[in-house]
């Protein structure tokens, strides 16, 4: 952190709103969901939320069940794509420039999400295939799934090893970020319509892609900065660089440095990447505790209206306290991790609380203030550790000393850590609406017990490691 200059806190501001926007679309879909069943559904006349004309126009499904069953649909359908495209996307990170990457990935998601959500509605669509097709583009690996490796990428490149912990924990917010944005965006404009909920974040991801290519330095090297000098080896950074008579410098008010092969780096393999030690453990623990934080993600705002029976602006509100949660969680955790000099001994304490939390949280009725606290602590306990594994945890991976001086690896574990969790992520997607209608009763009781589960099972993984990465 010695180093630090102007330029590290424009790429951290920049990176971190580059994918704060990519989860405002993603809540935004979250949060209507209710809105778009109601919508979507024959006219409830025992519980009337607008004039019988609007809602008996549409009549998409012909009950609330198989509405439900195609929202989890195409959650899963945008995970599934979304996670075979990090596998493919994290390879391109490490291969073409990472700001063109980036930037085409944000415009060309936007312009997916206002077709899917915003067009369709203007233009009166009703059709599965329409959907479907719009929200599998969107998780395309040229899209959304462009986003976090890239962004972790460019944070490794600028951000050292002895400080990333802090650093990721606090960048990793912009998840959680982007999540309270779009939900306090749908909150404010649902009562227009939900078209407008999906429009106004697509617009602020495609402004954001423009920005991104026009200001995004991709790795110090690019302006004559040094790479972090923990992740040089010993040999290069006694290597001197000019002689005691050398009165010039290559880049004026720079130390002299040198960087004899950072230049010529070449990405490793997929294969490569995947049997580097800690990548397979890390990520099977990360599908794990993916399918847990995204079902909170997805369905915490559904849960609260139908269940608790609140008001969908007041569940589109609390339900951002869960992401307050992980925003704390995943800051002290990575402070932690870096005074301790290892991450996984804290991430398997966290996972074990967040079993009680769960616990907890599920025996919790609609009592508003209760509820929040014990949101906001299941979120402290299950987001910081997701936090750290998806950011600090796969830039460590990425640049172990194992690798070659040349070798450049980030992006690509980043995208096989995330690939891996998201595929996890989109299996738990189908499974919470078929849970929850084994029992009419019981169903949401039945969710958490999964969910504590999932988190034992990640738990597990994690556990293996010795020591963190």
């Amino acid at each position: 952190m010695a180093s630090l200059t102007p330029y590290h806190i424009l790429v951290f501001i920049l990176t971190f709103m580059s994918y704060a926007f990519f989860h405002a679309t993603r809540k935004a879909f979250s949060n209507c969901k209710d809105n778009m069943r109601k919508e979507w559904t024959p006219f409830n006349k025992t519980n009337p939320i607008e004039p019988e004309s609007t809602w008996e126009a549409v009549q998409f499904f012909e009950t609330k069940k198989s509405a439900e069953y195609f929202l989890g649909a195409m959650d899963t359908t945008f995970l599934s794509t979304y996670a075979i495209g990090l596998f493919i996307s994290g390879a391109l990170g490490d291969r073409f420039n990472l700001r063109k990457v980036l930037a085409f990935g944000m415009c060309s998601s936007a312009i997916m999400v206002f077709m899917f959500g915003t067009v369709s509605k203007w233009l009166n669509i009703h059709n599965i295939w329409y959907y479907g097709v719009f929200m599998a583009l969107n998780g395309k690996c040229i899209l959304q799934s462009t986003g976090w490796p890239s962004t972790v990428a460019v944070m490794g490149n600028w951000f050292g090893k002895s400080s990333r912990g802090l650093v990721f924990g606090l960048w990793s917010a912009c998840a959680s970020v982007g999540n309270i944005f779009g939900a306090l965006e749908v909150a404010a404009v649902l009562d227009y319509g939900y078209e407008y909920a999906m429009l106004v974040p697509s617009a602020m991801l495609f402004a954001g892609g423009l920005v991104i290519f026009f200001c995004l330095i991709p790795s110090p090297q690019d302006i004559g900065l040094p790479m972090p000098s923990d992740e040089l080896s010993s040999a290069e950074k006694q290597r001197p660089v000019f002689n005691d008579t050398d009165d010039q410098q290559p880049y004026p008010n720079q130390a002299p440095y040198a960087l004899p092969d950072a230049l010529f780096q070449k990405a490793i393999g997929f294969c490569q990447a995947l049997f580097l030690p800690g990548v397979i453990p890390y990520s099977l623990s990360y599908a794990c505790l993916k399918l847990v934080n995204y079902s909170f993600f997805f369905w915490l705002p559904y849960y609260l209206s139908v269940k608790l029976n609140w008001k969908d602006s007041i569940a589109d509100d609390l339900s951002t306290f869960y992401d307050i949660g992980g925003i704390i969680g995943g800051a002290i955790a990575g402070f932690i991790t870096d005074r301790m000099r290892s991450r996984s001994p804290v991430v398997v304490v966290m996972l074990i609380l967040s079993v009680i939390s769960l616990f907890v949280y599920k025996s919790i009725g609609a009592e508003y203030t209760l509820n929040v606290v014990v949101m906001a602590i299941t979120g402290f306990m299950i987001g910081g550790p997701a936090n750290l594994i998806s950011s600090a945890i796969s830039a460590d991976l990425g640049r172990q000393p194992c690798l070659k001086g040349d070798d450049e690896a980030l992006a690509t574990v980043t995208g096989i850590v995330d690939g891996t969790g998201s595929v996890g992520a989109a299996i738990g997607q189908i499974l919470i609406p078929v849970i929850t209608n084994t029992n009419k009763e019981r169903g949401w009781e039945y969710v958490f017990y999964f969910l504590m589960a999932m988190v034992r099972h990640a738990k597990g993984h994690t556990g293996k490691l010795t020591s963190g990465s």
